[in-house]
């Protein structure tokens, strides 16, 4: 799908602030409410839009430790992996999961109230987890840059 500097700015206002009105977003575009609407409707048709979310303050809803841990599968066989990536899916805890190359096969970003939750978390799920041969974690001390945009040029 081709992408005109409009769809671009579009998408930009989009991720700042999904919930303007289409007359808003029109006016900041210089576009009818029409074209600004199917405008929109095209990305989501297209999933270049996959869904709509509230970003929540992890303070107020007691998950403001994030821990950042890197895990070692036992053998790097299809069963392991795809055995530990549906399991994964089910841990409510981890918000982020990415399968890498290097040292370790997979970083998984965690959010738990404080570090007797993480250790619980670790203990009572991670380690139950079959194929995994070995973790390590790293507590994040500040937030120094996040963002759920991606960048459009």
């Amino acid at each position: 799908m081709k992408f005109d500097e409009t769809d671009h700015k579009l998408m930009r206002l989009l991720q700042e602030d999904c919930k303007k009105t289409t007359k808003e977003y029109a006016l900041s575009l210089g576009l009818s409410n029409t074209a600004v609407y199917e405008r929109i409707k095209r990305l989501e048709k297209s999933n270049t839009i996959n869904g709509y979310v509230a970003l929540l303050n992890k303070e107020l809803v007691n998950r403001s430790f994030t821990v950042f841990c890197h895990i070692k599968l036992v053998q790097h066989t299809k069963d392991n992996i795809q055995q530990f990536e549906k399991d994964v899916l089910k841990l409510t805890e981890v918000v982020e999961c990415y399968h890498l190359s290097g040292d370790y096969d997979y970083l998984i970003k965690v959010h738990v109230k404080d570090m007797p939750a993480y250790r619980e978390f670790m203990i009572s799920k991670l380690t139950a987890l079959h194929h995994i041969g070995s973790t390590q974690s790293s507590f994040s001390i500040s937030e120094v840059k996040h963002t759920t945009a991606v960048p459009i040029l």
